[in-house]
């Protein structure tokens, strides 16, 4: 399954070069693994869409084309839903770098988003995908080493221990909800 993903991943990169497109890869299999775990009734876990404002629209051959449109606001994080009767928020991101991963990648706003879920009782957490394996990074984790340093990354090394490691599977393509399980409900019954 390992050599799969990473065949699938350099011909994804191969044609999908660009800074914009990066992401899609890691999105592409948390959707699939949403589809899989919403079907089978684990979870109720979506994309949440992008906000924007739409400008110009066309008709063509019966149909509705935009032609233009901006973002209409900030977006927060790219997942919500609920588990296990907690409400959930998550973002995914992709790290090139072998040794560390860019708090950039992070927007403030995000941050403050994330504090706010955490203080509201939720639960809210990145999904990081690095050196081709993906981790669940708390967000109490996540604002507490951004606080706690001047840093502009998260060593690697960091992300292995505090970080939760996700399994790869062919259904669910991730097993994000074990991680969850790990990170929020060991112990709970």
């Amino acid at each position: 399954m390992y050599y799969y993903c990473i065949i699938v991943m350099v011909i994804f990169f191969m044609n999908n070069s660009t800074y914009k497109n990066r992401g899609m890869f890691l999105e592409n299999i948390i959707n699939d693994s949403n589809t899989f775990y919403n079907s089978n009734d684990k979870c109720l876990i979506y994309k949440k869409p992008t906000p924007i404002k739409v400008l110009n629209v066309s008709y063509p051959s019966g149909g509705h084309l935009i032609d233009k449109a901006v973002y209409s606001n900030i977006s927060t994080l790219d997942y919500n839903g609920i588990y296990k009767g907690k409400y959930i928020e998550f973002d995914a991101k992709m790290c090139q770098s072998k040794t560390s991963f860019p708090l950039n990648n992070i927007k403030e706003h995000q941050l403050k988003h994330i504090s706010g879920v955490i203080k509201h009782g939720g639960i809210a957490f990145l999904i990081i995908m690095m050196n081709n394996e993906f981790y669940l990074l708390k967000g109490e984790d996540l604002i507490d080493f951004v606080k706690r340093n001047e840093r502009k990354s998260i060593e690697y090394n960091f992300l292995k221990e505090k970080g939760f490691l996700i399994k790869e599977s062919y259904m669910p393509r991730l097993k994000y909800l074990d991680a969850i399980d790990e990170a929020y409900f060991k112990g709970v019954l």
